[in-house]
């Protein structure tokens, strides 16, 4: 297993997600909504927003997984942030970084990941919006498309709260 480099901008990066006050949030629907779109638009089982702190990746908003967090270390989501394009591992059991994971190995059976970063204007990458499948899989270039706009589409809703909070706070 791989763990996922620190980022280029790491201190940055967390200054950036920290502004939004969202980690450790409550459920809202409008994240819901687009996890969920996410996953019929992709056709896999599980959907996330995954915000990645400092020493774990936090579930804003899942559609078909219990758990609210991972450790860092383990998370998909942190290798996907290097990159601005949706991150796929068509099979997780044959990819390096990600074979002995035990988020492929254990009782999550991550096989299928495809994760588009969700990035702040200034360009600094908080998490991902990705889906994720119990067995191998592909996304068409049309499902890339529409997750990384889906991607897009959260960090608009991160702009309006924390505007919201500005406006309240005057």
């Amino acid at each position: 297993m791989l763990s996922p480099e620190v980022h280029p901008k790491e201190d940055a990066r967390i200054d950036a997600l920290l502004s939004y006050n969202i980690l450790d949030s409550l459920p809202e629907p409008e994240y819901d909504n687009l996890t969920r779109i996410a996953s019929l638009i992709c056709g896999k089982p599980i959907a996330l927003i995954s915000l990645v702190d400092k020493e774990r990746q936090w579930f804003k908003s899942r559609l078909g997984l219990g758990v609210e967090h991972t450790s860092r270390e383990v998370s998909f989501c942190g290798h996907a942030i290097h990159d601005d394009n949706v991150m796929v591992v068509p099979d997780a059991r044959i990819d390096e970084r990600f074979e002995d994971n035990p988020m492929t190995t254990g009782d999550a059976k991550v096989v299928f990941y495809a994760g588009a970063p969700i990035t702040t204007p200034d360009g600094l990458p908080l998490g991902t919006l990705c889906v994720i499948d119990n067995k191998p899989g592909e996304l068409n270039e049309t499902q890339e498309k529409a997750l990384k706009d889906l991607a897009k589409q959260v960090m608009i809703l991160l702009e309006l709260r924390r505007l919201i909070r500005v406006l309240f706070e005057q």
